[in-house]
């Protein structure tokens, strides 16, 4: 159960990123093209804990896109890549780098 609660949590912060990307056209059309998802995707993906990962991999992979949503969130930059991190699937926290 506590395993469940922290990936619910972490999903938490990547419907917060998710709606930080869609409230700029820009940065949403960016996560759009960098996932070759469509915004018809994002309801069936979202049931996907991949997808939340999928999220906070792109704001991972751009610092400074990144540190605005931490900073819009009043959130450690740190706790994005935590949440992340909690994401993976199992076993696989070995084979990415953050």
């Amino acid at each position: 159960m506590r395993g469940r609660q922290r990936s619910e949590e972490a999903e938490e912060i990547g419907i917060r990123a998710l709606g930080f990307l869609a409230g700029d056209p820009e940065r949403l059309g960016r996560f759009f093209e960098m996932t070759g998802l469509s915004p018809a995707d994002i309801r069936a993906a979202a049931a996907d804990p991949a997808f939340w990962l999928a999220v906070l991999d792109h704001l991972s992979s751009d610092e400074s896109l990144l540190l605005a949503f931490a900073a819009h969130e009043g959130l450690d930059p740190a706790s994005v890549e935590r949440a992340r991190l909690k994401l993976l699937p199992p076993g696989s926290e070995g084979l990415r780098e953050g």
